[in-house]
């Protein structure tokens, strides 16, 4: 249930109006950062550029992803990052490990592995290891492992915003949540 009231949409003006009109389908985290209307702005740009302006493989950002969810407790964002992880091809299999935690399981390559032992050594100890970070930075180049860490640090914000709002689940979350084992 929402800590905070969400932003009444139908109330906004000008240039937040239209910014807000551009988002479909309007999720309620958007309803909760529109609060905010430049902070829902930079917030929007900086995932919107990880998401869909990066080189950092597809595959390996939603396992990292998922996997940040998953340590921050963050039912909300885990759903919907299952939900994108499937489109970018990521295996209900690795999924399934996941929501087990078990980041060593034999679905994962040895480069996702590494990726997964990177995330948590960030989420956890905040500077990354280099018993983790030399392994990932010779997976992938510079710009992709800044990208890695950059999208590590975003969705954990991401997390902690949806946790402290208190923003509640989409469609179809409440019934993912009895198998989501968070």
């Amino acid at each position: 249930m929402a800590r905070v009231p969400y932003f009444d949409v139908a109330k906004a003006t000008g240039k937040h109006a239209e910014f807000l009109g551009k988002l479909k389908p309007m999720l309620n985290i958007y309803r909760m950062l529109a609060n905010s209307e430049q902070g829902s702005k930079g917030f929007l740009r900086m995932g919107n550029a990880l998401l869909y302006r990066c080189e950092l493989d597809p595959v390996l950002r939603e396992l990292a992803i998922i996997r940040v969810g998953r340590l921050s407790r963050a039912a909300y964002e885990v759903f919907q990052h299952e939900r994108i992880g499937r489109e970018v091809g990521v295996s209900e299999e690795k999924i399934a490990a996941l929501r087990d935690a078990t980041i060593e399981a034999g679905v994962f390559s040895d480069a996702e592995k590494a990726v997964l032992r990177f995330t948590d050594d960030v989420v956890r100890n905040v500077r990354a290891s280099d018993r983790t970070l030399k392994p990932v930075e010779a997976l992938m180049s510079r710009g992709a492992l800044v990208e890695l860490t950059l999208t590590i640090g975003y969705y954990m914000m991401v997390s902690r915003f949806l946790e402290t709002m208190g923003v509640d689940g989409e469609e179809g979350q409440s019934e993912w949540l009895k198998t989501a084992k968070l």
